[in-house]
């Protein structure tokens, strides 16, 4: 399976695991799996950070880079087919971030990790 991470649920498999599903991290921990972080994750939670909305052990880029590294999280760049593609989305959900992942996932063929709700809604393969 292709999995592609919500931002919450990358911090959660770097910061505290305790709190994903056990499907979820059977899958992230299965080496048969391709796990995938997107920019807008990276984009997210740097802007999070730096709003005081969001505490982290250490810095972004060094969890990221360790995610990358130890785990090999491959990194999602951003497409223009993945913004073109906001045109079409139903409008579900508001955030901006979860809206280009469920674009991304929707282009790339990918399995999203989440535990939000709506986002089963996008007609996506969705995990948790």
């Amino acid at each position: 399976m292709n999995l592609l991470l919500d931002t919450h649920i990358f911090i959660w498999y770097s910061v505290n695991a305790d709190k994903l599903s056990k499907s979820a991290l059977d899958a992230i921990n299965d080496e048969e799996n391709l796990l995938y972080l997107s920019q807008a994750s990276i984009w997210e939670m740097q802007i999070k950070q730096n709003l005081g909305k969001l505490v982290l052990p250490s810095d972004i880029k060094s969890i990221v880079k360790k995610q990358l590294e130890v785990n090999a999280f491959e990194l999602l760049q951003i497409k223009n087919e993945h913004f073109w593609q906001l045109a079409d989305l139903p409008k579900l959900h508001k955030d901006p971030f979860d809206r280009l992942l469920v674009c991304q996932a929707q282009i790339e063929s990918l399995t999203m990790v989440t535990c939000d709700s709506k986002i089963s809604g996008y007609g996506i393969d969705v995990l948790w």
